[in-house]
C-alpha cells in the first residue's frame, strides 16, 4: 500500500472524527450554560484550552463570549481545527484517494461537506441569532454534524473490505478520540470547577453529567455505577476495556489495527509504533484509578496525551515517510 494513500485515509478519519467531538464539546457546554445563572463562572473558555487552539483564539478575538467561541470552534477559516475545516480537509483527503474508498463513502462525505458550507454561508452572512450570538438551531446544526459522522463510519464499516485501508482508518480513529477523551476529562477536573468549594455542588454535578454526554457515556455509565462520582467517571472513559471512547479501548483497536498492518500475524518483528502502543497499554491496564488520582489527574492525562503523541509520530515515521 503506497504511504501517500495510508496517510490521507489516517487523516481523513482523523478529521472526521474531530469534527464530532467538537460538535459534542459545544453542543452540551450550550446546554450546561442554560443550566446556570451569570454568578458561575465563564463556561467557553474552557473549551478552547481544552482543544489547545487558545493561542489562535486571542490572537483573533480580545474577548470570550458564546458567539465569539462557536464561530471560532465551527465555522473559521483561520482555526485549522475548526468544524468546517475538518471537514475541508477530510474531503481533499477523500478525493486524492478516491479509487480506494467507496462511492458511497464519498457521497456521504461530499454531502456532509456541502451542507455544512450551505449552514455555515447562512450564519456568516445573515445569522439569526438571539442576544447572546448564538443561533436558535445551533443544537440541530450539531447534531446533525454527529449523525453525518456517523454515517459515514457506518458506510466506512459496510461497504469497503477490511483490509490495509480499513485499519489505517482506525488507527487515525481511534488517536484522535483517545487525545480529545483525555481533553474533555481535563477540562472539567483543572480548568472547568472554579474552587475547591464548589465540589459537590450542583454546579459540579452538572459539570461532571455534562463531561459524560461530551462523550456519549451517560447512558452506558449509569448501568455500571449507582450515582455520579468523579472517580468513578475518570476510571470509566480512562481505564473501562469495553467503552468505546475510553482510552484503554481506543489504544486496544490501535494496537489491533497496527498488527494487522504490520503483518504480526506471519512471524514478522514488531515495529517501534506496535512496541510503543502495546507497551503503554499494559502500563495503563496496571493502573488502578486511585493510583492515577494519586499521582494527579491533570498531571496523568499529561503523560496520556504525551503518550498518544509519541505512538503518532511513531505511525508516521513507520508508515508514511518514504
Amino acid at each position: 500500500m503506497l504511504s501517500r494513500v495510508a496517510e490521507s485515509v489516517f487523516w481523513l478519519n482523523r478529521y472526521i472524527e474531530r469534527a464530532e467531538n467538537y460538535s459534542r464539546f459545544i453542543d452540551v457546554n450550550h446546554q450546561l450554560s442554560l443550566d446556570l445563572n451569570h454568578d458561575f463562572p465563564n463556561q467557553w473558555l474552557p473549551l478552547v484550552y481544552t482543544t489547545g487552539d487558545a493561542d489562535e483564539y486571542n490572537k483573533k478575538y480580545s474577548e470570550v463570549n458564546p458567539a465569539n467561541v462557536i464561530k471560532f470552534m465551527t465555522f473559521d477559516e483561520e482555526n485549522p481545527n475548526s468544524i468546517y475545516n475538518c471537514l475541508s480537509r477530510a474531503r481533499e483527503n477523500a478525493r486524492t484517494i478516491r479509487e480506494n474508498i467507496s462511492t458511497a463513502m464519498w457521497e456521504v462525505l461530499n454531502e456532509f461537506y456541502l451542507s455544512v458550507k450551505d449552514y455555515r454561508k447562512t450564519y456568516m452572512d445573515n445569522p439569526e441569532t438571539r442576544g447572546d450570538g448564538i443561533s436558535s438551531d445551533l443544537s440541530e446544526f450539531l447534531s446533525s454534524v454527529r449523525r453525518n459522522c456517523h454515517s459515514f463510519y457506518g458506510c466506512s464499516d459496510a461497504t469497503i473490505a477490511h483490509d490495509e485501508v480499513w485499519n489505517f482508518s482506525l488507527l487515525g480513529r481511534f488517536l484522535e478520540r483517545a487525545d480529545k477523551t483525555t481533553r474533555i476529562l481535563d477540562m472539567k477536573y483543572f480548568i472547568l470547577l472554579p474552587s475547591v468549594q464548589d465540589v459537590g455542588s450542583t454546579l459540579d454535578l452538572l459539570q461532571w453529567l455534562s463531561l459524560l454526554k461530551s462523550a456519549s457515556a451517560h447512558e452506558m455509565y449509569n448501568r455500571v455505577y449507582k450515582k455520579v462520582h468523579p472517580n468513578d467517571i475518570a476510571e470509566f472513559l480512562i481505564l473501562n476495556d469495553t467503552l468505546p471512547r475510553s482510552i484503554v479501548f481506543c489504544l486496544q483497536e490501535i494496537e489491533e489495527s497496527l498488527d494487522k498492518i504490520s503483518g504480526t500475524k506471519e512471524g514478522l518483528p514488531k515495529n517501534e509504533a506496535q512496541i510503543a502502543t502495546s507497551k503503554y497499554l499494559t502500563s495503563l491496564r496496571a493502573e488502578s484509578i486511585e493510583s492515577i488520582f494519586d499521582k494527579g489527574l491533570h498531571e496523568y492525562l499529561d503523560l496520556i496525551q504525551i503518550e498518544l503523541n509519541q505512538i503518532g509520530e511513531k505511525i508516521v515515521e513507520r508508515f508514511f515517510k518514504s
